[in-house]
């Protein structure tokens, strides 16, 4: 099954040895599809979160399970990335106009003002259910995590379903479990991270025994250039301004795709040695890869260099 959804594209195989209704699991896939939107969206004026995001105060606000348990997996990020991944830069991309056709490069005074509105620990996890501004001009922008969080609802519709053997991708971010029918390990193209080419860097060879996502973040599809420089739309949220590291792209392998979709931003945003260091020290499987003259040049963590399940090519 293929489509359109929260922005994107995405793709569905599967394949069961016992009889299936695919028309109902397609009906299904469409239903979670507009549920996740009405939740997650940060583009639809009536979702939970944007309601959210418009009330100026400082109350409890109810929010639902799903909501504040990627906050709490993003803030666990956000402290583990010195601060530099953070929900509630939103503010801060819209000044920088990245929501927009024409991003521009704002003043510094602004870029000032708007930090003082960011900061996860504004943010205050109230209960299960409910979230709290402890900074009333507060907003969140759950696209660093909703993906990940989105694959994974679409692959639990699935096994819900019965299906054992699958491959689930939205917009490139993707999970797989089980095998294709002949017996053969699902295989998985990592796209060579530059401006304008669609070519292969590496291949992954998936595991056929266990569950497994990959989430790739880039800064070489969404930038603009200014007098000679080029400005990613990956942000620092402790310098308000973008990254400008050699880093272009962060590929991680993770059961969990929520933290895998987290961790591919966070990483990206630390740059490779900063990264590196962090993935090691947090045991995540990460492929990084930096454009320094010219060149494509990988580094791996640690984690991922142990990840057996898993072969790159």
């Amino acid at each position: 099954m293929q489509g359109f959804a929260q922005g994107t594209s995405y793709h569905i195989s599967f394949w069961s040895e016992a009889p299936i209704n695919k028309e109902e699991i397609k009906a299904a896939v469409d239903s979670e599809f507009g549920r996740l939107d009405l939740l997650l969206s940060n583009y639809r004026p009536d979702s939970t979160i944007e309601q959210f995001n418009q009330v100026k105060n400082t109350e409890s606000r109810e929010v639902g399970s799903e909501i504040v348990s990627l906050v709490r997996t993003a803030a666990a990020v956000h402290k583990a990335s010195g601060g530099c991944y953070d929900l509630t830069i939103k503010p801060l991309f819209d000044l920088w106009k990245f929501n927009t056709d024409k991003p521009q490069i704002p003043d510094q005074a602004a870029v000032r003002q708007t930090l003082n509105l960011i900061g996860m620990d504004e943010l205050e996890v109230v209960d299960d259910t409910h979230l709290r501004k402890k900074q009333p001009g507060l907003q969140v922008d759950l696209s660093s995590i909703a993906q990940g969080y989105s694959v994974e609802s679409i692959a639990r519709i699935l096994e819900q379903k019965g299906i054992r053997h699958y491959l689930v991708e939205i917009g490139g971010e993707l999970k797989t479990r089980g095998h294709k029918p002949d017996s053969r390990p699902w295989r998985i193209a990592v796209e060579k991270p530059l401006p304008g080419e669609q070519m292969l860097q590496k291949v992954m060879t998936m595991p056929t025994e266990t569950p497994l996502a990959i989430m790739t973040s880039g800064t070489y599809r969404h930038y603009f250039d200014d007098s000679g420089k080029r400005y990613s739309h990956i942000l620092d949220a402790r310098t308000g301004y973008p990254v400008t590291h050699d880093l272009v792209s962060v590929t991680v392998a993770h059961a969990d795709p929520i933290q895998a979709d987290a961790w591919s931003t966070a990483l990206l945003c630390l740059g490779r040695e900063e990264g590196l260091r962090t993935a090691n020290a947090q045991a995540i499987p990460a492929l990084f890869i930096e454009h320094k003259n010219n060149q494509l040049v990988e580094s791996r963590s640690d984690p991922l260099n142990a990840l057996t399940v898993l072969t790159i090519e």
